[in-house]
Parts: structure tokens; C-alpha cells; sequence
């Protein structure tokens, strides 16, 4: 019974999730009333509402409140730094983070390779290749060699517990930490900090240069991706913030330019069934089609193919380490600039290269690729492209195109200023209309987010929250593909994705997600009547704002035994809570 229920809810959602909110009955375009635009500011500049944060802004006045927002290097934010400074991740460098947290299987070959492979180490790892284990369990075999023969489980389990206890004896840990940590980070600051639009666009711009942390050694490279790349520059220029990702080691690697080089340099003999080492188009591409121009933005393939000569030499020091851990045991100075930029004269390509119409002269060396920044960065389409981006992602998933060309000409004017662009956004009549209040459908991430916010919750943006934002079809840094996740409705809404939605809810209210504590005592009541209760309840998560249809459906599932937990967990399932 509980069953069919929870999919007659669901298909209430689907049926109106597809239809904004401000198109589901024609009406004329009219002011929001003030309460109304302070909802709308708190989940489009941030994550939606704390109890008391309406008051708050009410309070300064909204303007106020924005122009703070624009300014977070004003913000204290003591609140969300004490939360994630036990996270040490957060504050190593990336050579750190290799000698702490090596890879199994990599730790385990350059341990034999100098002779320092313990011997119950030894005879374990053996034991279990020979029983058919797979070696290094980060990374499966692929399914299409040979099957191996079934592997003695007592053989697998001998094999981890000899090898934690040799990460512990050797004060080291398992990389898996590395990613937990930066996505506890992510949650922490997200539901806590007082810098909410800064937090909004660490968001928006970490999908925008996306990066996949199951490539190789990405895992390790994110962390400084956040904290070096990201975050400095989400609210400063475009330009500035295009080369800072241009030369992280993270983009490199994932999109593969470290190994991008002349293919007419001198080259170490190589085997025979070894390719010759050439030129690497991948980040070209994506840097054109996604970052910058976009897929119409007007480039060729030979624009592809000569902006592909001008990173060539661009790479990373040891981009897996260079055997961090081993050396840092045996005693070595470890090398501190493991997993960092730099420019590889010798591997560049320094002839003559023409991009989009531009002469780069040769003999340039890193500053080829400079130059390509440059004219990208303030190349129209890019303006359009971004503005497009930013339109769509603030206002609605079908961007009003009079705004695109007024956030466009300000991004121009100003030389790509994020601050500026997204200041013109917010003081305009289509952000402010109701066509745009309450349309856009959170992603998981804003959903889990807004969810803890909006009930107070408490949280240590451990697992449980993880776990739940994968659920829902978000993992952080789990996107695959360079594009990133989508912000548009149709990507979310679906029947079966808005089922755990509505799961997710129940879950949070009923205190059944790990690492998170809702107290429900403020929606309590002396009151019995259940309907009161659940208007109270409307009130304070939605601002009473639900639609007749919705609330009919709710009263149907109220329990008296225990009416607040489950009317709080169905209200966030909702389709006015999916929207924002």
C-alpha cells in the first residue's frame, strides 16, 4: 500500500515538474512580493533558506544582502572554515597527498622494484595473484581478457589485512580518504558558509571545467584543483580564471595534454609495438567547444589542430608521483613540486600557428598558448557562450535571450569580470519576474544541500550525504565526460530518479541519513489537528507556497502517529521543494 501511494506522488511530481511553475496557469507577468524575491535570492545566490535567514535578509534589505554576496572576501565565514579544518586533505599539496595516500598496487611494485617489499607482503600479494585476485583492486580487469581462475576469498582477505596494517605501521592511508574528504569539503561549505554565492559559483564552475577524479591520478590532483584553480578565481575575471585551469595538472591530465608534444622532437628509441609520441588534440578541443567559444562558436578542425601545437610542452612534473611514498620512507627529501605545472621547452612546438584567423609567430614558446588564451577569453562567441550559461543557469532553463546579450555586453565591456556579469543578472527584471521564480529544478547536490539548510539540520558531509547525492545521480567529480552535469530539468526528471527524491526526504526527516541529525521539535504543535500542523509545516520549508493538487495529495499520507516526521519528508519531495 505504501508502495503504490509514494508512486502516486511520484507521478504528481513528474506531471508537474515538467511544466514551470510560472507557465502551469497563464498569467500576467507581475512584481514577486518581497517575501517572495528573498526566497527567490536565497536559492538562487545560495542553497535555499536556514531557519531565520529570511528575517535576516529582510532585515538589511535585499539589495544589501546581494551586493554582500558579490563580495565574499568581505564575508567572515569563521562558521564554515571551522567545520572543514580537521579535513587535512584540504591543505597538502599534491606531493603530500602522493606520499600519504599511494596507490596499492603502484606502492606495492615500486616497493619490490627497490628491494623493500616485506616479505608477509610479498608472499600475500603472490598468494593472492595466484588464487586470481586481482592485484590492484582500484582497478578492475577489463572484461573482455581472459577470466581469471576463482579467487580463494581467505586468500583476499589475509592479503588486505597484512596490507592496512602496513599503511598503518607506515603512517599511511588508502587514497579512497583523498576524495572523501574534498566532497565532505564541498557539502560543509555549501550548507554552512555565509559566502553562499561563492559556493554557488565553485559549483557552476567546477561542472563548466569539468574534471573526472576516476582518471588515473586525478584522484590526487583535485584537491588543488579546488583550492588553487576554482575557488580563487569563481568570482574574479574569466581570463584569469581560463589560464588557471589551462595549467592545472589536473585539466591536463584528464584531458590528456601532459602528453601533448612535438612530434618532430628528438625521441628515445622506442619498442616496436611502442607509438611514436605526438600531439594530443583533446584539450584543444574541449577548450573551444566547452570552455570558451562554444560548439558554434566558429572554430574549424585546423583551428583544433594549430591551438593543439601552441599547449604542446605544457604538462606536469611527475604526474603520478614520481614514487613519492617509497622515497619518503626511505628518508628522502621528497620532491615538493611532484604533481605541478610546468613548461617543457624541449617538447614544444615552436613553429609558426595561425588560430581563428591570428597570427602566432614562432619561436613563442609558453607563450603561444598564452596567446590563445587571450584570444579566446575575449573572443564574442565566448561572451555569448558564458552568458548563455550563466542566463540559463540563474533564470531559467530556456535563458530570456534580451538578458543573454545585456550579461553578454557586460562581460565584454569588462573584460570577462564573472562579478560584474552575474551583478547585471540579478538586478534585472527577467531574474526578478515571476516566468523565473520557483522554475529551475535542483540538482541532487542542491537538493541534499538545501534540504539540511532548510530543516537546520547538522551534518558532517561524511558518507551518508555521499552516498545520497551519488543515489540521486550527482557523485561529485563522478562526471565522465568533459561536459559536466547538465542543469536543465530534463536531465533530473524522471520517474524513478524523483522516486529516491521523494526517498531522500523521508530519509533526512526520519534521521535515517548517516552523519546528519534533524531536530523536528520546531514543526511540533500542542495542536492535533493534522492539517494545521502540515500548513505550519508548509510555512515554514515552502513559505505556504504549494500548489492545491500537492497539498491534497499530502493530506492523504499524514500519520497520527507520528504526523511531523512524515509530513516533513513528503513536503521535501514535493515538486515546489524540487524547485528553486
Amino acid at each position: 500500500m505504501k508502495f503504490l501511494l509514494s508512486i502516486t506522488i511520484t507521478l504528481s511530481i513528474v506531471a508537474q515538474s515538467f511544466v514551470p511553475a510560472a507557465a502551469q496557469k497563464p498569467t500576467k507577468t507581475r512584481a514577486l512580493s518581497e517575501e517572495q524575491r528573498i526566497f527567490h535570492v536565497l536559492n538562487r545566490l545560495g542553497f535555499g533558506a536556514r531557519p531565520g535567514d529570511v528575517e535576516r535578509v529582510k532585515a538589511m534589505g535585499l539589495e544589501n544582502y546581494v551586493n554582500q554576496q558579490l563580495t565574499p572576501e568581505k564575508i567572515t565565514d569563521t562558521a564554515a572554515e571551522n567545520r572543514v579544518k580537521d579535513l587535512s586533505v584540504l591543505n597538502m599539496t599534491t606531493a603530500e597527498l602522493y606520499e600519504k595516500f599511494p596507490q596499492p598496487g603502484q606502492l606495492l611494485r615500486q616497493l619490490q622494484q627497490r628491494g623493500m617489499l616485506p616479505a608477509d607482503l610479498a608472499e600475500a600479494r603472490e598468494n593472492r595473484v595466484k588464487g586470481g585476485a586481482n592485484s590492484s583492486p582500484e582497478m578492475p580487469k577489463n572484461e573482455s581478457m581472459t577470466a581469471p581462475p576463482p579467487a580463494n576469498p581467505l586468500e583476499n582477505e589475509k592479503y588486505r589485512k597484512i596490507l592496512e596494517d602496513y599503511y598503518r605501521e607506515n603512517g599511511l592511508q588508502r587514497p579512497q580518504r583523498i576524495m572523501a574528504e574534498l566532497q565532505a569539503s564541498r557539502i560543509l561549505r555549501a550548507v554552512y558558509s555565509e559566502r553562499q554565492l561563492q559556493e554557488v559559483m565553485v559549483d557552476f564552475w567546477t561542472n563548466h571545467f569539468n574534471v573526472f577524479f576516476g582518471k588515473g591520478a586525478d584522484r590526487w590532483l583535485l584537491p588543488a584543483y579546488d583550492r588553487d584553480t576554482i575557488r580563487p578565481h569563481a568570482m574574479t575575471k574569466f581570463p584569469t580564471l581560463l589560464q588557471a585551469t589551462a595549467q592545472s595538472p589536473a585539466m591536463l591530465f584528464y584531458l590528456d595534454n601532459f602528453q601533448s608534444v612535438n612530434p618532430n622532437m628528438p625521441q628515445r628509441p622506442r619498442a616496436p609495438q611502442q607509438q611514436r609520441r605526438g600531439i594530443n588534440e583533446n584539450y584543444a578541443r574541449e577548450l573551444m567547444e566547452l570552455h570558451t567559444l562554444g560548439v558554434d562558436g566558429g572554430y574549424t578542425q585546423k583551428d583544433v589542430q594549430e591551438v593543439a601545437r601552441c599547449f604542446t610542452g605544457w604538462t606536469i612534473f611527475q604526474p603520478r608521483g614520481g614514487a613519492a611514498a617509497v622515497n619518503a620512507m626511505r628518508g628522502e627529501a621528497g620532491r615538493r613540486n611532484a604533481g605541478t605545472f610546468f613548461f617543457n621547452t624541449r617538447t614544444h612546438d615552436d613553429g609558426e600557428k595561425t588560430v581563428l584567423g591570428h597570427r602566432i609567430p614562432s619561436g613563442g614558446g609558453i607563450k603561444d598558448g598564452l596567446m590563445v588564451l587571450d584570444i579566446l577569453a575575449r573572443h564574442p562567441s565566448t561572451a555569448k557562450f558564458i552568458a548563455t550559461k550563466l542566463v540559463r543557469y540563474f533564470v531559467a532553463d530556456n535563458p530570456p535571450q534580451s538578458l543573454v546579450d545585456h550579461v553578454a555586453a557586460t562581460f565584454t565591456k569588462t573584460d570577462g569580470d564573472i562579478r560584474e556579469s552575474l551583478k547585471t543578472i540579478f538586478f534585472s527584471k527577467e531574474f526578478n519576474s515571476t516566468e523565473a521564480y520557483r522554475v529551475k529544478i535542483k540538482r541532487p547536490f542542491e537538493l541534499v544541500v538545501s534540504a539540511i539548510r532548510t530543516l537546520g539540520a547538522e551534518t558532517n558531509g561524511g558518507p551518508g550525504t555521499h552516498q545520497w547525492i551519488a543515489r540521486l545521480g550527482e557523485p561529485l567529480y563522478g562526471f565522465q565526460t568533459p561536459n559536466g552535469y547538465s542543469d536543465a530539468a530534463e536531465s533530473w526528471v524522471n520517474t524513478g530518479g524523483l522516486l529516491e527524491r521523494m526517498n531522500f526526504g523521508i530519509a533526512l526527516a526520519g534521521n535515517r541519513v548517516q552523519g546528519t541529525k534533524v531536530d523536528l521539535s520546531k514543526f511540533t504543535s500542542a495542536d492535533k489537528n493534522q492539517a494545521k500542523v502540515m500548513d505550519e509545516t508548509l510555512k515554514t520549508i515552502l513559505a505556504g507556497e504549494i500548489s492545491a493538487t500537492s497539498r491534497e495529495t499530502l493530506l492523504k499520507q499524514l500519520d497520527p502517529s507520528d504526523p511531523v516526521t512524515k509530513v516533513v519528508g513528503l513536503i521535501l519531495g514535493t515538486p515546489e521543494f524540487q524547485r528553486q
